[in-house]
């Protein structure tokens, strides 16, 4: 199972960049010792970033291509009853914060869960 690791900063920004050396250095020597992994980290600046990427609507998408095979927006539209403008600018913001890929292919989410860790 691959996750994806959203961190949300708030207050603890220094703690943050230690921790994402800290992930560096760990993947570093994990490649020498020839192990593979796929790993995935998303900060957010704020609570509210991270809402803002994603929605209720979002997360509903993401769940649908995670379990289907979707070979484009606008097919992903019309499984999901919504206007394709609407899902295509979704899909666009998904991409751009790494959450979907998109190719010839199709629409892709290729990890199992979401792990949240929230600066208080």
């Amino acid at each position: 199972m691959s996750n994806v690791k959203f961190t949300v900063a708030g207050k603890m920004e220094d703690k943050m960049e230690d921790d994402a050396s800290g992930r560096f250095v760990d993947a570093w020597h994990r490649g020498e010792r020839g192990e593979t992994f796929h790993e995935r980290h998303l900060s957010f600046e704020s609570w509210d970033a991270l809402a803002r990427v994603v929605t209720g609507k979002r997360m509903e998408l993401l769940r649908y291509v995670r379990r289907n095979h979707v070979p484009s927006v606008r097919a992903l539209a019309k499984a999901l009853s919504r206007d394709y403008s609407n899902v295509h600018a979704d899909v666009k913001a998904l991409a751009s914060a790494g959450l979907l890929e998109t190719s010839a292919k199709g629409v892709r989410a290729d990890y199992d869960a979401i792990e949240t860790r929230i600066a208080i």
